[in-house]
């Protein structure tokens, strides 16, 4: 029987520091063209799984399997304050190998903030600190891109249109994970997992099934 397809598998992953045990056997898998979530508390694991799912930190137990290049925005934009917007996407373009502007041009034409692309980045506005993180992540167009809390600092406008992009992104075949410690946006996903207890499972918020693709469309 042939196995289905998919972009991110994660399977019986545990995590402790010391006696604490953060994650307790997380497992759930991502199909290509799917825009998920993971939702909850501060506190829940949310960041140690992130790191487990992007490779910066070591799981003690279980695996991650990905299929396809990686996207990482972290919360919090490792960005160096002396260069500008364009000096990141050139540098980044670099790093990632990449022919030519397009990219990076249709990033800053989505994302709406191209009036900055000279300003240096210890001058902008956290939200357009966040806008820059963000297209850093999508500048390579991967497969499998991980988003935390990627909207924070965002005014309504510009949460509009990540959930746009996202959804491109997503329509394209990506797989995109958003991990949120807020559910209220949950309809625009179409899965869902609960991360409590050290374990994730399909969440179902109020007039929304968890785990029915379309909700987001």
């Amino acid at each position: 029987m042939p196995t289905a397809p998919y972009a991110l598998r994660v399977r019986d992953v545990h995590k402790a520091y010391r006696s604490r045990r953060v994650l307790r056997g997380v497992s759930f898998g991502l199909e290509p063209g799917t825009l998920a979530g993971v939702v909850g508390e501060n506190g829940s694991g949310k960041s140690t799984l992130l790191r487990i799912l992007c490779g910066q930190l070591a799981a003690d137990a279980g695996e991650v399997e990905r299929r396809g290049s990686l996207g990482y925005c972290p919360q919090e934009a490792v960005l160096n304050e002396a260069l500008t917007v364009d000096q990141h996407l050139r540098w980044f373009r670099t790093a990632y190998r990449l022919d030519g502007p397009g990219r990076a041009e249709e990033l800053l034409d989505e994302l709406h903030f191209a009036e900055y692309r000279h300003t240096r980045v210890g001058l902008l506005s956290g939200g357009t600190r966040q806008k820059l993180n963000l297209a850093l992540a999508l500048l390579h167009d991967p497969r499998v891109l991980l988003l935390d809390e990627p909207y924070q600092g965002f005014d309504w406008e510009t949460y509009l249109r990540f959930w746009d992009v996202a959804t491109r992104l997503r329509d394209r075949g990506r797989c995109v994970l958003v991990v949120s410690h807020l559910a209220w946006d949950a309809r625009r996903l179409d899965v869902v997992h609960r991360l409590r207890d050290g374990v994730a499972t399909p969440w179902a918020g109020e007039g929304r099934p968890a785990g029915v693709r379309g909700a987001a469309r």
